[in-house]
């Protein structure tokens, strides 16, 4: 095997398991290697029966005195153990497994794995995995990862195929110079990689953790390098009339612009006469009201005769951007053409919108991604803005800047991040900083509670529904899972809709759904139709609903900082007072100090330093915390200090070899295009 070897090359990977495996992106045996656990679970000390606790996962020991009973429904077989210890008795069952009974053998003792359950004061496990002593004793001394699946692939089947890639002993070249890992004590590349995998403890973990934070950021810093090199002191092109064009216009805003956003906007306008190509990003926090600058600017390009295009990260957001545009030219009564074009829209609705673009030279155009593709050409580009830049890479702004010739660059990003982590990952941009809230939003009122004030959260958020409000409820897991704790959307929105009763209408929305159905899901919340929404992180980045008024976090503790004040961010957007309920589910006194943070401001910019000061360097068992940029395992936060070595390196680098032509370098470069190449082809490019 080689690792462009089909996956299909490895024993017992057929067809239909192939395809299980392109359905994550894994396509060749480079591909599984270099597709990373999405967390991992050390297996719990086995417990009695007795000592069991409702609600958690455990392994409990259970010794099998009576034979296993299988049902017989219309649907399926049921494989029934009931066990006992001490007086406590507790039910097992296995749904479609009627063959348990022949491995769980009268007389022998199991470890069986699973959510222990209280079902009227009977102990219940539904589907717990099964092991012997033996079996359970190899797994209960290693770090167990877990895989981002598909429905019919299972974590076993993942890792037994990588177990098989990992023994044939394939090895990835490593292209770092032997001067940067010995001066950084950074891992082999292929320890890393197989460690990082199955890893022996928590050091060997930790190693190889450290040298693929490194090699991710090193890669991307050094990209961002590389361009803004290409793209240095463009020549501004385009003549903007010095005249006050945006006065007239505040002057009709039913309220008055903060001082940030006028500062903001002063230097965009700066940016728009000066003698370079404008490449400013806006740092705004949540509700900080970066879509009326965005309005303005593309404005200001409409009026001296320019197109000026907005690109969201979603189509839902895009047409939500379009009917606010609508909404500004009417109230300000100005003469301009806006266009509307996503990726959704019919072939027709297509065309139209591509004559539009060539009709009109002075057009506002709004769309997602498909304002980059072939067929979407211009005819006076100016000004081009990318809203939410983390949530697009490097190369799409990049390639969307190229629809125009050498156009205005604009992004804005809502992403808390400390000016001295800015600087570094927008190294190629101008900053700006839109640090004040409009006054007329109320702070939004949070709590940090534990699970047993679920009962009173539901039915705060009842009584917000019944007042004519909506709620969000985010579970950090998509469905159950054998082996992460946590809620799961499946799971969750089933037991809200009977927490709730009523006609209150439920819905659930995550990241594995088709993209036309969460926009359905999204479009539907937006209109009312859906008052209470559960979720994954997916609605960090969303829809503005100015009539959603509580946000509930289940599982709090396992999300980061900054990412928990993205998701409270999604409400606060009316002026009906919102709320932010955070479920901390963790006994650690340091999850309840980092939540209390949340509690205390919400001020983004503030949770954010705070997030860099908390996060430990053994916090990474759970849930990515950051979603920036398009790192697999390195979060900004948590790994600043890896971030400033890879910024030092990459310029270090640079500095004495700026082709990269020297033999020790040409691992980099190639390692460097590789990297560019695999970028454009995730992005059909």
């Amino acid at each position: 095997m080689e690792i462009t070897t089909p996956i299909s090359g490895v024993k017992g990977v057929g067809a239909k398991t192939e395809q299980l495996f392109q359905k994550t992106g894994v396509y060749t045996i480079g591909d599984i290697l270099l597709r990373f656990p999405r967390e991992y679970t050390k297996f719990p000390i086995p417990v009695e029966i007795s000592e069991a606790a409702v609600g958690r996962k455990q392994a409990v020991i259970v010794r099998v005195d009576a034979p296993v009973i299988v049902k017989r429904t219309r649907s399926m077989q049921i494989a029934i153990l009931t066990a006992a210890h001490q007086n406590q008795k507790m039910e097992c069952l296995w749904f479609r497994m009627p063959y348990v009974r022949n491995t769980l053998v009268r007389g022998q003792t199991f470890i069986l794995y699973g959510t222990v359950q209280d079902k009227s004061g009977l102990l219940s496990m539904e589907q717990p995995v099964i092991y012997t002593q033996e079996q359970y004793q190899a797994v209960a001394d290693s770090l167990q990862p877990v895989y981002g699946l598909t429905t019919g692939l299972t974590n076993n089947l993942y890792k037994k195929t990588l177990r098989q890639v990992l023994d044939a002993g394939i090895l990835l070249p490593d292209y770092l110079p032997a001067e940067t890992k010995k001066t950084l004590g950074l891992a082999e590349y292929n320890y890393a990689v197989s460690q990082i995998h199955f890893p022996k403890d928590f050091e060997a973990l930790t190693q190889a953790r450290r040298r693929l934070v490194f090699d991710e950021f090193f890669l991307f810093l050094l990209y961002m390098h590389l361009q803004k090199e290409q793209g240095q002191k463009l020549k501004n092109i385009y003549q903007f009339q010095d005249n006050d064009l945006i006065s007239p216009l505040l002057e009709k805003l039913p309220y008055t612009l903060t001082n940030a956003q006028l500062r903001v906007l002063e230097d965009i306008q700066k940016d728009l006469h000066g003698p370079y190509i404008m490449q400013r990003l806006i740092q705004g926090d949540v509700g900080s009201g970066k879509t009326i600058v965005a309005f303005l600017a593309m404005y200001l390009a409409s009026a001296n005769g320019y197109q000026s295009a907005i690109m969201a990260p979603t189509e839902v957001l895009a047409a939500q951007h379009y009917e606010t545009f609508e909404q500004y030219i009417e109230l300000f009564g100005i003469k301009t053409h806006l266009v509307l074009l996503t990726g959704a829209m019919t072939a027709k609705q297509k065309r139209r919108a591509y004559e539009r673009m060539q009709l009109f030279p002075d057009a506002m155009i709004v769309g997602t991604h498909a304002l980059f593709q072939e067929k979407a050409v211009y005819d006076n580009l100016a000004l081009v803005i990318t809203d939410e830049q983390h949530r697009f890479g490097v190369r799409q702004r990049e390639t969307f800047s190229l629809k125009g010739e050498s156009p205005h660059i604009l992004v804005m990003s809502a992403t808390p991040i400390p000016r001295t982590l800015a600087i570094i990952l927008y190294g190629d941009l101008d900053i700006s900083v839109i640090d004040e809230v409009p006054a007329r939003r109320l702070p939004i009122k949070n709590c940090v509670v534990g699970s047993g004030w679920r009962p009173n959260a539901y039915e705060f958020i009842r009584k917000e529904i019944e007042a004519g409000h909506q709620a969000y409820v985010i579970c950090p897991l998509v469905e159950a899972s054998e082996y992460a704790e946590g809620e799961n959307v499946i799971d969750y929105s089933e037991k809200l809709k009977q927490a709730l009763a009523g006609d209150i209408e439920v819905a659930f929305l995550h990241g594995k759904m088709r993209a036309d159905m969460k926009n359905k899901v999204m479009e539907a919340f937006a209109a009312n139709e859906i008052q209470a929404l559960v979720s994954t992180t997916v609605v960090e980045v969303g829809v503005n609903v100015p009539n959603a008024t509580v946000m509930m976090i289940e599982d709090a503790q396992r999300f980061g900082l900054a990412q928990l004040h993205q998701l409270r961010g999604r409400v606060g957007r009316g002026e009906a007072q919102s709320y932010c309920i955070m479920i901390n589910t963790s006994d650690a006194k340091g999850a309840g100090k980092r939540l209390d943070v949340l509690n205390q401001t919400n001020d983004g910019f503030q949770i954010a330093s705070e997030d860099l000061k908390l996060r430990g360097p053994g916090d990474f068992f759970g849930i990515r915390q950051s979603g920036d940029m398009e790192f697999q395992l390195a979060d900004i936060y948590q790994d600043a200090k890896a971030l400033q070595q890879a910024q030092d390196e990459v310029k270090r680098i640079l500095s004495i070899d700026r082709e990269l032509a020297l033999p020790e370098h040409e691992g980099i470069l190639r390692k460097a295009e590789e990297y560019f190449e695999r970028q454009m082809e995730r992005l059909n490019l």
